[in-house]
């Protein structure tokens, strides 16, 4: 679908089923969005997706960030033609927009990635597969054509498991690679910490774990959980092994009998931390595939200049959506010194904090070459499935286009040398 003139297109057809009495399916407005979504998620699926670290100050620090910044419109440009599209490591993509990697998708819709994966080929919008995806990435590669697709890397403590996740990354299609460099170990998050909830317990969100060949060898030839360190048998606990096993390729009677479901789980905790790496180990990673490398997790101006030292094609400015540390800098206020650092000889994507559309362009206009988009299509997923989370896009990039023409800017390039001002947050 061509995202041309998406602004009036989006806005009349709204307009026009409201005169049938018809309402949007998904709210356009943010926060009545993740109100809607609240609703309809589980209480345990609604706290992963929407909580934070800690005290949640580093989430809301992200969007006191966009609320210091204002755009400065301009006038009577001839702004009747907008071009949206931009060129991206040699692919042209209809908007500067992709759909950041989620895990766990299926705590917000029983589709999950593969809803995702239709709805962003549709648009022609990049999505990023994530490590943590509850499909497995071959499936929704199959769902997207020739759609443009990347690839979220965690790298886990067997390198084995890295470079096979690699390696099927690009044999389904995946044009860049994502390393994931803020989280090497989980960060605090009390909301899934009062809950005692933690989704991979369950066997929820290891789908690329279990469709791996090198995972399921090492699975198959894992000892037996030591005694003692199981937890209790509950019907809670019951459940959950039922759900992994039902989750777990061959079957769910196969993986109960056999064990394989609970061993699959044992291993991911056991593989999934590496507080161990280092910009040393980038040089194994940049040797095995030819695919362009991002880093996901800058905010520091030397860490991005490095990046680029090392051979990495570009960085994502991101602080995880607030999940991660608590109390740190938010990603839009560390975006200009990143894009200072970096000086054009590498791409700049940035996430954590995109809501709208205008918030994409005041990520543009300070610098940012595209933007990545998360929580807001995982709560259009939860109310409507698949068209949700089309509807979620198309409405974000409908914004842009229209807000892009009012500030004045005929394209993205354009938005890049809108002037910003900083002004005293709203109390």
């Amino acid at each position: 679908m061509s995202l041309s003139d998406i602004g009036r297109l989006r806005q009349s057809a709204i307009y026009i089923r409201g005169l049938a009495g018809e309402r949007p399916r998904v709210p356009t407005q943010p926060e009545a969005l993740e109100q809607r979504a609240r609703a309809v998620m589980t209480k345990r699926g609604f706290a992963y997706v929407a909580g934070g670290a800690g005290a949640e100050m580093t989430m809301r620090a992200n969007r006191d960030a966009f609320a210091r910044r204002q755009l400065v419109p301009r006038i009577l440009r001839n702004v009747e033609r907008r071009e949206l599209s931009i060129q991206l490591f040699g692919r042209t993509l209809p908007a500067p927009l992709l759909l950041a990697p989620v895990g766990v998708l299926e705590m917000a819709h029983p589709d999950a990635d593969l809803a995702v994966a239709r709805a962003a080929a549709a648009l022609g919008v990049p999505m990023i597969f994530s490590s943590q995806a509850s499909v497995a990435m071959e499936t929704c590669a199959g769902a997207m054509g020739q759609s443009p697709r990347w690839f979220q890397l965690y790298w886990s403590r067997m390198d084995a498991l890295m470079e096979s996740f690699v390696t099927r990354a690009e044999r389904c299609g995946c044009e860049a690679i994502v390393l994931t460099v803020d989280t090497m170990t989980l960060g605090w998050r009390p909301r899934d910490l009062d809950l005692g909830s933690l989704p991979f317990l369950s066997g929820k969100g290891i789908a690329q774990y279990t469709s791996d060949p090198v995972f399921r060898a090492a699975v198959a030839d894992a000892l037996e959980q030591p005694p003692g360190t199981a937890a209790a048998v509950t019907p809670a606990s019951i459940l959950a092994l039922v759900g992994a096993a039902r989750r777990y390729p061959g079957g769910m009677l196969r993986a109960l009998r056999t064990g394989d479901a609970r061993r699959a789980v044992q291993h991911f905790f056991a593989l999934f931390s590496r507080p161990s790496l280092e910009w040393n180990d980038l040089a194994r990673l940049r040797a095995l595939t030819r695919l362009p490398i991002l880093l996901k997790g800058i905010v520091h101006p030397d860490d991005a200049a490095r990046a680029v030292d090392t051979g990495m094609n570009g960085v994502i400015v991101s602080n995880h959506g607030g999940r991660q540390v608590d109390d740190s800098i938010a990603t839009l206020d560390a975006l200009p010194a990143v894009v200072a650092a970096v000086r054009g000889r590498i791409p700049v994507l940035f996430d954590s904090g995109i809501r709208t559309g205008a918030d994409s362009l005041l990520a543009i206009a300070l610098g940012a070459d595209a933007v990545c988009i998360g929580r807001p299509y995982v709560y259009g997923l939860a109310i409507a499935g698949e068209q949700g989370a089309r509807d979620v896009i198309e409405n974000i990039v409908a914004e842009l286009d229209l807000s892009m023409g009012l500030i004045g800017c005929r394209s993205v390039a354009e938005v890049r040398t809108a002037e910003v001002r900083s002004v005293t947050a709203p109390s």
